[in-house]
């Protein structure tokens, strides 16, 4: 299958899994932490998504794009981190934790792979 956008990749797929849901559970989150970790865990999972676009267009230039995965990760982990918060505060349950986790690590690892071989996504060298 030809990749035409991110929105194509597997892992956007799944980035974008795990932003929505952490959108639907934390609508659940006390008011008091609006501005808080429910802020928080909403930016972060939903820049995963954006800098995965930010990285797909500039992946002609190598650097580039895996500095912007570079970011991505960095994110999905703060997103990772936000979810033992909730868990531990009690606004999720543990199967809900350990749902949400485990797609994090999922995405971890194919972002991890991405940033290891960048080539395979260069315009200019591979048969996307």
């Amino acid at each position: 299958m030809k990749i035409n956008s991110a929105k194509d990749l597997i892992v956007y797929t799944k980035v974008y899994e795990l932003s929505m849901g952490i959108f639907e559970i934390s609508k659940r989150f006390p008011p008091e932490e609006k501005y808080a970790l429910t802020s928080q865990i909403r930016r972060s999972a939903r820049s995963v998504c954006l800098n995965l676009q930010e990285a797909w267009a500039k992946r002609r230039y190598e650097a580039h794009f895996v500095n912007k995965l570079t970011d991505c990760d960095g994110e999905n982990s703060e997103t990772d981190t936000s979810l033992d918060f909730a868990k531990d505060c009690s606004y999720i349950s543990i199967d809900e934790h350990k749902e949400l986790t485990e797609l994090c690590s999922e995405i971890g690892k194919m972002l991890g792979s991405m940033i290891r071989t960048p080539e395979k996504f260069n315009t200019l060298t591979s048969d996307l």
